[in-house]
């Protein structure tokens, strides 16, 4: 099958299923994930507290903001 075929629902799921590289078949540009759109929030933080997240972050090889995210996501989860 090439990129330009049309294939039904069932092909689809019969390739991806079997491992095959079905992203010929994706409209990346339409993707979405539901209730993961960003959400720009402001938070102050002490200068302390900053100081701890980075070094953490650091010591995790992740970044600050996505430290925090994490530790989020593990108590609202």
């Amino acid at each position: 099958m090439t990129a330009r075929e049309t294939i039904t629902t069932e092909q689809f799921d019969e390739m991806f299923d079997n491992g095959e590289d079905v992203s010929a078949y994706v409209d990346w540009s339409k993707a979405r994930r539901p209730n993961q759109e960003a959400r720009r929030v402001n938070v102050d933080f002490p200068a302390w507290m900053v100081r701890d997240l980075d070094k953490e972050a650091g010591r995790l090889g992740v970044t600050r903001q996505s430290l925090i995210k994490m530790w989020i996501a593990e108590k609202l989860g």
